[in-house]
Order: C-alpha cells, then sequence, then structure tokens
C-alpha cells in the first residue's frame, strides 16, 4: 500500500521541472551577473535531480555517474563565471548584465 506522503517518480520529476523553469525564468528576466550565475546552478540541479530519479527508476548507475561530471562541470562554471563578473565589476563598476559591454573601451 502506497502512503499519500510517499514520493514516486512523478514528484520527483515534478520538482526537477519546477527548478528548472524557475532557474530559466530567472536567466531571462534577472540583470544582476551573480543572480544569473545562480539561475543556471539552479538549472544544473535541477537536471542532476532528474537524471538521479531515472538512475533510480532503472537500476542503472549511469545516471549517478553522469551527475558527479555534471557537478563538476558547474563547479567550474561558478569558478570562471565568478571570476569574470569580478574582473567586470573592478573595471566597470556595475554587475549589471545590460549595462556592460566589453568591446568597447
Amino acid at each position: 500500500m502506497m502512503d499519500f506522503f510517499t514520493p514516486n517518480v512523478y514528484s520527483y520529476l515534478a520538482v526537477s521541472a519546477l527548478m528548472f523553469a524557475l532557474g530559466a525564468v530567472g536567466v531571462m528576466t534577472r540583470r544582476n551577473g551573480i543572480v544569473v550565475f545562480m539561475c543556471i546552478e539552479l538549472m544544473l540541479n535541477a537536471v542532476n535531480l532528474a537524471l538521479i530519479t531515472f538512475s533510480r527508476m532503472h537500476n542503472d548507475p549511469a545516471g549517478s555517474i553522469l551527475v558527479f561530471f555534471v557537478m563538476c562541470v558547474a563547479a567550474a562554471e561558478a569558478v570562471v563565471g565568478l571570476s569574470i563578473v569580478l574582473a567586470i565589476f573592478r573595471n566597470k563598476l556595475n554587475i549589471d548584465i545590460n549595462q556592460v559591454n566589453i568591446f568597447k573601451w
């Protein structure tokens, strides 16, 4: 007998889809560079949750291994992205992505 509060595969996928949609909306609507990077991280974590869900559903460890690589890419993206934002802030004193044009002197 399945309890009402026991999460199933569809619950995890619904949370993953909601997280991804929230991250996508944040990337499209926000202007602050740091918030955009946080929304991209949220989208990557939503993909990780979906990968783990499918991995557990099919009893295959390949999804868990892929999540490890996605987490490594997300960490590298955070380091590179934040260093770029920091360099732009030092030069322009602004992290609004609509105001920054790196091709203009």
